[in-house]
């Protein structure tokens, strides 16, 4: 019985998974979202969760907490810098795991993980874009407009 044992050792040992979870994290960090199996995006959402959690702070001590989890300086820096600031609101989900299938190779379950809040800067752009989507409506409106007095002529 596993009672009381938690984590997932995805058949690997300690000094594998522990390099195998910090990979997956400063690559999240780094890239905002990842593609990984579902195992292991869902090992690893509690432990980015406590760095960012940990980030939101933003004292010089979490700063080096988080260096001495993670080697990567700019990943850190990243993270108490540019994604904790974004959080400010929340208190927990700082992520979310989508379900993409499975892979065809081995059959494996697929997830892409991602933080649930975005950049600002593409939010504005997704701003600018539903503007254009409204213009592009506008316009076909007169079209099917023109079109209904076709099909009135026939």
């Amino acid at each position: 019985m596993r009672h009381r044992k938690k984590g997932r050792k995805l058949n690997r040992s300690t000094k594998q998974r522990k390099a195998l979870f910090k990979a997956l994290i400063q690559a999240l960090i780094l890239k905002e979202e990842i593609q990984t199996t579902l195992p292991k995006a869902k090992a690893i959402k509690g432990i980015v969760d406590r760095l960012v959690a940990k980030a939101k702070t933003g004292t010089l001590h979490a700063r080096r907490q988080i260096l001495a989890f993670l080697p990567n300086k700019k990943a850190a820096n990243k993270l108490v810098d540019e994604i904790a600031p974004r959080f400010k609101d929340r208190t927990s989900g700082f992520t979310r795991i989508i379900r993409l299938g499975t892979r065809r190779g081995d059959n494996a379950l697929l997830a892409k993980m991602e933080f649930v809040e975005k950049k600002q800067a593409k939010a504005e752009k997704g701003k600018g874009k539903g503007k254009k989507e409204e213009k592009k409506e506008k316009k076909p409106a007169k079209a099917t407009s023109s079109s209904n007095k076709k099909k009135g002529k026939k």
